[in-house]
């Protein structure tokens, strides 16, 4: 007897332990990069860097890394379809509170800096991503969280749920990528050391982390 075509299906909890390991590995290079060669953290300093440090751990590790686990929890969390849908939910409102704090400090630190605001394609990338990110949140939680929504309403605007959550979810992986660069240049060396390999390897680890949490979205939880 043939096989089912099931079971060729490829399940999406290798996918999903894998990127629960590149978070891991991407949060203790941003620490170590932060902590060790920028300064550490602030937000009232006489050193603008450290508010500008705060910015980018909140980014990578409290929107990026968050929210892609808020994505992969349906293919992760056990239990209910309501449990995996509460966590979503958390996840994405801790994301959500971590990309509203990390855009003040991005303002605090060009305003003690004295450097002009949206200037740069990575500010007008930030500005779009959490506009969106808004957006999406407050719809999905009426629609979905709210109580009394419309099952078929649901149902229609699930695919374009999915579709939109990971389009923004990329572009602040975008937007991560553009702002390791201009962090890169105010390095300021044409050297290979320690500080430029985190930062690199944070770049391609963020990378591999966005293309493993699109995997997850699209394979099965189980065989």
């Amino acid at each position: 007897m043939a096989p089912k075509s099931r079971s060729y299906q490829i399940s999406a909890t290798p996918a999903t332990l894998f990127g629960h390991l590149l978070a891991m590995a991407i949060t203790t290079l941003v620490l170590v990069w932060t902590l060790k060669f920028r300064g550490g953290f602030a937000l009232e300093s006489g050193i603008e860097e450290k508010i500008l440090n705060v910015h980018t751990f909140l980014m990578v590790v409290g929107f990026i890394l968050i929210g892609g686990e808020a994505i992969m929890a349906y293919k992760t969390v056990q239990g209910t379809r309501n449990t995996q849908k509460g966590v979503h939910v958390i996840l994405h409102l801790l994301a959500l509170a971590a990309i509203i704090f990390g855009f003040y400090c991005a303002i605090q630190f060009n305003h003690e800096s004295r450097v002009p605001h949206f200037l740069t394609l990575h500010s007008w990338l930030g500005i779009t991503t959490i506009s969106l990110f808004g957006i999406q949140y407050l719809f999905g939680f009426v629609l979905y969280v709210f109580p009394g929504g419309d099952m078929s309403s649901r149902g229609n605007f699930m695919p374009w749920h999915t579709f939109f959550g990971m389009v923004i979810f990329l572009l602040a992986v975008c937007t991560a990528e553009t702002g390791l660069m201009e962090r890169f240049f105010f390095l300021a060396t044409v050297k290979i050391n320690q500080e430029v390999l985190i930062v690199n390897f944070t770049g391609l680890l963020l990378f591999l982390f966005a293309a493993t949490v699109s995997l997850t979205v699209l394979l099965p939880r189980l065989y």
